[in-house]
This record gives C-alpha cells, sequence and structure tokens, in this order.
C-alpha cells in the first residue's frame, strides 16, 4: 500500500486553519458585546433617555448571547478538529506500520527521524537501530552523491519531489538495491523545508535478474560473435526477416539495413547456389525435412562471396499449415570451405605422389616391407616378397614376425623391430650385421634400415623395413677383415692384431691388479734356427712351404685360447693365457721338440730346423707392449748365444740378467 506523501501533514493544517478562522469570528463578536455592555454603563449615567438605554440594554444582550453561541460553537468545533486529527494522524501510523515498501521521514540534515519496520526489515536493522543512523551511513559509497545531490536541490527550492534507484547497504555491509519515491514538507507561511517522506520499494531481486539476464545476452552475443554465427528470425505477421546485429554486420551491413522483405535474402545468394537453397526451403516448407539446411554463397556488401550454412525450423503455422513464425542461425564457414578445397588439392596430389612412390617401391632393387601401428604388414614390394619367400597378397594384414624374422649374425638373438617410446622421435635403426631366417629355414645375410612413422602429431603411425640381400658382400667384408688380422702365409694373427691384442691384455692386467685380481699372462718370442740355409739352398718356396709346417706345429702345441702370431719373416709370437711361468717354459719346450721333430723335405732333400724362445711376463708393473717384446727378444738372443734350441725367461726389470735353460742338443 503506498502513501500519499505528506498526507499527514495535509490533514493537520487544514484542521487548524478552519480552528483559527472560527476563533476569529467568535473573538470579534465577543469585543462586540463587552464594548456596547460597556457602552450602556456608561450611558445609563449620562442624561439619556429610557427608549435609548433600552435600546443600548437590548443590543448589548443580543451581541453578549451571540458571543456566547459562537463561543460555544468554536469550542465544538475545536474538538471535532481535534478528533478529526488524532484520527488522519492515526490513519497516518496505521499507514506506516502496516505498509508492505519502507517510508521514512527524513531530516534536512540526513538524519532519519522515523522509519516504519518494513525499510528496518529490509535492510536487517530493528526501528531503533535505523532511525540512529543517517541516510549517508546506510548508503552505498557510489550512490551517496546522488542523494547529495537530491538534498540541495530540495533544500534550494528547485524541485518539490523525487524519485530514483541507488542501492543500500544491510546491516551485514551488503549491497541492496532500492527504488526511491518522495516529497518535500515545507512550511505553510514562509515555504521553507521542514523534512522529506520517502518511500522505499526493494527492488534487488528485480535488479539481479536484469544482470544475469545482461550476462546472459552478453555471453550469447560474444559466442554468436566468435563462432561467426548470426540469427534470423522471420515472422510474417511484422511482414519481414530481423538478423542479429552479429551477423549483418558480418555482411559489412549497418544494424536494421537488411530487416525487410523476407525473400530479400534470396536476391544476395550467388546465382549458382539459389536453386539449391529454394529446393531445400520447399522441402521444409512442405514438411519432407524436419528443419532447413543448406550451404550457399552470400554476397557481401563490399562484392566477395561468403561461404554460408544456414540452419532454421519452422516453429508457428497457420491452420491452414501456411509459414507464419521461423528462426534459424546462419555461420560463417568460408575458411572451412577454403580449407575443404585446400584439402581436395593436396588429396589429389597425395594421391598422385603416393602412387609415384607406389610405383617407385615397386621399381627399387631394396626390399620394403610397411608396417601400421599395430605392427601389421600394409605393404611389400616384390624384391622384399622374393627375399622372405612370402607373397604380398598372403603377408598382408599379418603380424610382422609372420613375414619378416631377422637374427644377429654374432648372438643369434632375435633383432627386435618395435615402436619407439611415446613421445620420442626415435632415428632410423641400422644394423648390417643382420641374418633374415626365412620360413624354410634357409637364410640369407642382410642389411636392414628401420624407421618409424611419425606423424605432425608425434604420434606413431608403423615401420618401414628397408633391406638388401647382403650375403655376397658379408662374404668379402669377412674375408677382407681376416687379411686385415691374419697373416697371408700361415694363417696366423699378423703382426698389427697380435700388438693390438698384447695392448688390451696389459690393460687388463692393470685393472685387474687396480681391483686386487691380480691376473697376468706370458708373452713368448720364438725365432728358428738354420732357417736361413733352406731358403739358400731350396728358395722361397721351399721357405714358405717350412713355414706353414712351422705355423702348424706351434698352433697344435698350444691351446684355443692362446694367441699365436707370425711377427715377419722366421719370426714368431705367442701370448699364454696361463700366467704361470713353469707353465711357460713347458709350453716352450714343447714348441722346440715339435719344431726339431719336423719332417720337411724338399726336392728330395730333408731340412731340419731348430727353434729359440724368449719368455718375458704380462702383468700390470710390466711397462708397455713394446718394452714386453724388446725383453723376450733380448731373452730369445740370449737363447741363441746360450747354443740354440733352448729356453731363456726374460728378468723382472734390465737390471738382472737373464736366465738360460740348458740347450736341449746338449741334453741329449
Amino acid at each position: 500500500m503506498r502513501l500519499r506523501t505528506g498526507v499527514a501533514r495535509i490533514v493537520m493544517w487544514r484542521g487548524l486553519t478552519g480552528r483559527k478562522s472560527l476563533g476569529h469570528a467568535g473573538f470579534a463578536v465577543l469585543v462586540a458585546g463587552l464594548c456596547v455592555v460597556t457602552a450602556s454603563i456608561l450611558l445609563s449615567r449620562l442624561d439619556l433617555g429610557t427608549e435609548a438605554l433600552k435600546l443600548c440594554l437590548q443590543i448589548s444582550v443580543g451581541v453578549a448571547v451571540g458571543a456566547l453561541f459562537l463561543a460555544v460553537l468554536f469550542n465544538r468545533r475545536v474538538s471535532e478538529d481535534r478528533r478529526q486529527i488524532a484520527e488522519s494522524e492515526q490513519r497516518f501510523r496505521r499507514a506506516m506500520e502496516d505498509s508492505a515498501i519502507g517510508i521514512v521521514v527524513v531530516g534536512l540534515d540526513g538524519r532519519i527521524l522515523e522509519a516504519n519496520p518494513a525499510f528496518a526489515a529490509m535492510l536487517g536493522y530493528s526501528r531503533e537501530e535505523i532511525e540512529a543512523q543517517t541516510f549517508f551511513q546506510i548508503t552505498h559509497p557510489d550512490d551517496v552523491q546522488i542523494g547529495r545531490e537530491t538534498m540541495d536541490a530540495l533544500r534550494a527550492g528547485t524541485v518539490n519531489s523525487f524519485h530514483f534507484e541507488k542501492r543500500y547497504l544491510r546491516k551485514d555491509g551488503t549491497p541492496i538495491w532500492a527504488h526511491l519515491a518522495g516529497s518535500v514538507i515545507r512550511d505553510e507561511n514562509s515555504g521553507h523545508p521542514l523534512y522529506l517522506v520517502s518511500q522505499i520499494e526493494n527492488i534487488d531481486a528485480r535488479k539481479q535478474a536484469e544482470a544475469r539476464i545482461a550476462e546472459a545476452e552478453t555471453r550469447w552475443n560474444f559466442a554468436l560473435a566468435g563462432a561467426g554465427q548470426g540469427v534470423w528470425d522471420l515472422d510474417m505477421r511484422k511482414g519481414g526477416t530481423t538478423y542479429s546485429s552479429t551477423w549483418v554486420k558480418m555482411l559489412g551491413y549497418a544494424d536494421g539495413e537488411l530487416d525487410s522483405d523476407p525473400n530479400h535474402w534470396l536476391t544476395m545468394i550467388h546465382p549458382d547456389d539459389r536453386e539449391t537453397v529454394a529446393e531445400a526451403d520447399r522441402a521444409h516448407l512442405d514438411g519432407n525435412t524436419p528443419y532447413f539446411e543448406a550451404e550457399f554463397r552470400m554476397r557481401h556488401k563490399d562484392g566477395h562471396w561468403m561461404w554460408i550454412l544456414d540452419r532454421g525450423k519452422a516453429i508457428e503455422r497457420d491452420e491452414e499449415g501456411r509459414l507464419i513464425r521461423a528462426i534459424g542461425s546462419l555461420t560463417d564457414i568460408t575458411r572451412r570451405k577454403e580449407a575443404e578445397a585446400r584439402l581436395t588439392v593436396s588429396a589429389a596430389m597425395l594421391a598422385d605422389e603416393k602412387e609415384r612412390l607406389r610405383v617407385t617401391l615397386q621399381s627399387i632393387g631394396d626390399a620394403v616391407i610397411c608396417t601400421d601401428a599395430a605392427n601389421r604388414v600394409t605393404f611389400m614390394n616384390p624384391v622384399a616378397e622374393k627375399l622372405t619367400g612370402v607373397a604380398g597378397g598372403e603377408a598382408l594384414g599379418k603380424m610382422l614376425g609372420h613375414v619378416y624374422w631377422a637374427v644377429d649374425e654374432e648372438t643369434g638373438h632375435r633383432i627386435g623391430v618395435t615402436r619407439p617410446a611415446i613421445g620420442g622421435r626415435a632415428p632410423a635403426d641400422q644394423n648390417s650385421r643382420a641374418v633374415l631366417v626365412r620360413r624354410d629355414d634357409t637364410r640369407c645375410s642382410i642389411r636392414q634400415v628401420v624407421s618409424p612413422i611419425i606423424n605432425e602429431r608425434n604420434e606413431f603411425c608403423g615401420l618401414v623395413i628397408v633391406f638388401q640381400d647382403f650375403t655376397d658382400a658379408r662374404a668379402l667384408q669377412r674375408q677382407l677383415a681376416h687379411a686385415a688380422a691374419h697373416d697371408a702365409l700361415t694363417g696366423l694373427a699378423n703382426r698389427s692384431s697380435f700388438i693390438r691384442a698384447m695392448e688390451e691384455l696389459v690393460d687388463q692386467a692393470r685393472k685387474d691388479d687396480t681391483s686386487g685380481k691380480g691376473s697376468g699372462h706370458q708373452f713368448m718370442f720364438i725365432d728358428l734356427d738354420h732357417f736361413k740355409l733352406v731358403n739358400d739352398t731350396g728358395g722361397h718356396a721351399a721357405g714358405d712351404a717350412l713355414l706353414k709346417r712351422v705355423a702348424e706345429a706351434v698352433r697344435g702345441v698350444l691351446g684355443p685360447e692362446d694367441i699365436v702370431a707370425r711377427l715377419g719373416g722366421d719370426e714368431f709370437a705367442v701370448i699364454l693365457k696361463s700366467g704361470s711361468a713353469a707353465g711357460a717354459k713347458i709350453a716352450a719346450r714343447s714348441i722346440i721338440d715339435a719344431i726339431r721333430g719336423l719332417d720337411f723335405t724338399w726336392d728330395g732333400r730333408p731340412h731340419v730346423i731348430g727353434a729359440s724362445i724368449g719368455l718375458a711376463a704380462i702383468s700390470a708393473n710390466c711397462g708397455e707392449v713394446d718394452e714386453i717384446i724388446a725383453r723376450a727378444d733380448a731373452a730369445c738372443y740370449a737363447a741363441k748365444a746360450a747354443g740354440r734350441g733352448c729356453v731363456c725367461v726374460a728378468p723382472d726389470d734390465n737390471r738382472s740378467s737373464g736366465k738360460t735353460e740348458t740347450p736341449l742338443a746338449a741334453a741329449s
């Protein structure tokens, strides 16, 4: 219930005005009566006639009676006015107390003079608490200024009423929106403002709803703009189509510029697309499709063409089924269409490239097998079919292990062909010592290169295995490697490979000594006795034949782990894996006996040769390889000086002399 502003003040002012008028009239009559009585008394003392006195007395009595009547009437009117004022004030109080909206009386200094329960409850205060505040204290800081400006205008007399919206602060500090409407109460004589009476309505729920609607509309508009979409609304009752501002801007037009004839949009469609769009439109209007959908080109205001995806649906028809209203969306799909065009061109180019690649793979001399991410065979060229012994049609879709099985040439272990680690770009894996095992258990040496296929998203897509028949090349490699490490005449290790083997043993001896294992080996330097006589008498052919026999004899005496080499000419070397010096002496005597016992005849002439041997230890503190060889060579020279056909052990250092054993010839 809204209370008219200032009603109680107006009622009180009217009652007081009537009462004052009646009082003035009675007072005038009473004064007149008193004047007449006074005049009668004075006249009685004068020498007047009886009739004159009688007349004066009658007038005085009449005036007195009239004054008395007016006084009674005045008292009754005052009582009635007081009753009416009390009733008006009571109605005003009840109106304030019972009003569903807030009513506040505010002084010109901003103090709250009186507030009804509705206003106090709205802000969470009691009436006593709210009436101890000023409106500045309970107003939101951002809205205080509008209250000050209104108050200044009321004081200046430029306005007599006001209405506006502002935020108050509840007792807990939370803001609440309210609508204020009120007026100023002024003094009836001077016109000066006395106080303000305001009606205050809680509109916080409405404001929050408006904020939510505005926020939703903002999100909707942003979503439409971000997605390149617009909305159209065809309403036959309004006689046209309206478009969202997002869409008209995308077409280069201003708001409302396209809102016109419902068929106007058809004129903006590319001529080659109009019939397709019209058919889709008719199909939906005839009820053949649940909604309208079409892709077409539409002309931008500046003249270029845009690709549009149009979706819509009829939402209202009349009783005869004629369209009344339809709503739909328009999406700018120009980029998608351009991408599709590029993709079409790329697909054609990819198909050509794939065909060229297929022809290339069919024509090259290398074998090629391709797999997918699950390791299933997807391609084999004819060379791969020939090497694996599996036809391409039979291999497709099979796991790679059913078609291609490669093992390491040295270890015999299968060479795994697996996918790389997740997220890793593994390089191509090359292996030059692989052996392909066919289904019939036949084998061939191959060289393979396995390359993973990684797409642009860094995902594993499969493998490409390229391999070649490497049997002949592998045999040639083995021959070359053997020739590089072995003596061509005797088949023993040559000097360079023997030196490398000694260097490795010396390094290992030092490592073992550091770790406390304490291992060692024995080096043997062998020089043939009387060999020059064979060359001089039988020629180099005889010497070469004899050297081969010597190599066989030495090799036959020693164990499989011992290393035998020809250092050059008639000089041989042996590394005994046994670290025992006593065992080395026994082995040396066995070699001397084997060489001495050779039954060699050339051109019917027998030849007898011998051997002198120097021994040196291979240990952690033996020095470098050349030092060991030098010590053994010196020991061999001492053996020859002692009469040949014997063994001499080199000293541990250069300061002590070698110990030479008695020659076998002397011993016999």
